[in-house]
């Protein structure tokens, strides 16, 4: 059985959903410190990339808890 064709109990859901929140603010905070840096008169380009792959990361990490707890709709 794929981890796709099963339910997540009440538990899981709770941990995946907390799990969302840290990504989601750690996500938003990148967000903020990028904006800053940007703003500054002299960025720092390798790491905005930096953090800029972080939030990709972040951003396919929460697509992933997402479809866990969203079932799988055949049209």
């Amino acid at each position: 059985m794929q981890s796709g064709d099963r339910r997540v109990s009440s538990e899981e859901e709770e941990e995946i959903r907390n799990q969302l929140a840290d990504l989601r603010q750690e996500h938003r905070d990148l967000d903020a410190a990028i904006d800053t840096m940007v703003a500054s008169g002299s960025p720092d380009t390798i790491r905005i990339q930096r953090l800029k792959k972080r939030k990709l990361v972040l951003k396919d990490r929460i697509a992933s808890l997402e479809d866990r707890l969203l079932p799988d709709i055949i049209a």
